[in-house]
C-alpha cells in the first residue's frame, strides 16, 4: 500500500518537516557526487552496531546517531521515507509545535537505532536512513489521529485501486508488517539484514509512548 495523502489539514506551515526533507535530499545529492567513495562516507557517518559500544565518548555516539538519520542507500530508500514524512509529519508537527516536533523526531530516531543495535549487536553493516525517526512520527500520528482517512494506492491483481483507509488500520498494518519481518530477521539474519526492521519497530513504539509528552494541547482531538 502506498499512501498518497490524508484528510487532516495543517493549521500552519510544517517548517521542520520541510526542512528535514530538504536536508535529506541535499545530503543524498552530495552522496551521489562521491562516486566510489560513498561507501567510506556511509561507514564513517552511519552507525555500525558492532563498533558503536566501543565509542568511549557519548558525544561521538550522539553525532553518529544523528548523522546516520540523514544518509540513504538509494533513491527508493529516500523517496519512500520522504513521502511518509510529508504525508504524516505535518499534522504531528502541527500538534506539537516546531521545536518540540524536532526534538521528538530526533529522539525517536535515536531510540529506533538503539533498538536495532540491541537486536543486531555484532552486525558490521552500517544502519542509515530516516526510517526510524519517521516510524516514530507514524506512531505519534496513530495516537493523535487514529480515525484520519489516508488516501491509499492499493495493488489488486494487475491493477491499482485508490481507496480511503483509516489511519489506525493503515498504520496498524504497516507496524504488523515490520513486526513480522523483524521476527523473521531474527531467524534468517543473513537474508534480511538489508532492512533495519527493529529500528522501525522501536521507532514506532517510541513514538506511540512519547507523543503525549510533546503535544502542546492537553486535550486530544481524535479524527
Amino acid at each position: 500500500m502506498i499512501p498518497l495523502k490524508d484528510n487532516i489539514p495543517s493549521r500552519r506551515v510544517p517548517v521542520v518537516s520541510l526542512l528535514l526533507i530538504g536536508v535529506n535530499i541535499a545530503v543524498f545529492v552530495y552522496q551521489l557526487t562521491l562516486g566510489p567513495q560513498v561507501g567510506e562516507f556511509i561507514y564513517s557517518y552511519g552507525v555500525v552496531p558492532k563498533h558503536f559500544l566501543s565509542f568511549h565518548l557519548w558525544s561521538e555516539k550522539l553525532v553518529r546517531l544523528t548523522t546516520a538519520m540523514f544518509l540513504h542507500g538509494g533513491w527508493f530508500h529516500l523517496v519512500g521515507n520522504m513521502l511518509y514524512l510529508w504525508i504524516f509529519g505535518d499534522n504531528v508537527e502541527d500538534r506539537m509545535g516546531h521545536l518540540r516536533y524536532l526534538v521528538f523526531y530526533l529522539l525517536t530516531g535515536y531510540l529506533a537505532t538503539v533498538a536495532h543495535i540491541l537486536f543486531n549487536p555484532y552486525s558490521p553493516v552500517p544502519i542509515i536512513g530516516a526510517s526510524g525517526a519517521i516510524a516514530g512520527v507514524l506512531g505519534g500520528y496513530m495516537i493523535l489521529f487514529p480515525w484520519a482517512r489516508v488516501l491509499t494506492l492499493v495493488p489488486i491483481f494487475f491493477f491499482f485501486q485508490v481507496i480511503q483507509v483509516p489511519a489506525l488500520i493503515f498504520l496498524g498494518l504497516w507496524f504488523f508488517l515490520q513486526l513480522f519481518n523483524g521476527a523473521f530477521a531474527i531467524t534468517m539474519f543473513q537474508a534480511t539484514q538489508g532492512v533495519a526492521w527493529w529500528a522501525h519497530i522501536g521507532g514506532f513504539i517510541s513514538g506511540m509512548i512519547l507523543v503525549r509528552f510533546f503535544v502542546k494541547e492537553k486535550v486530544y482531538r481524535f479524527y
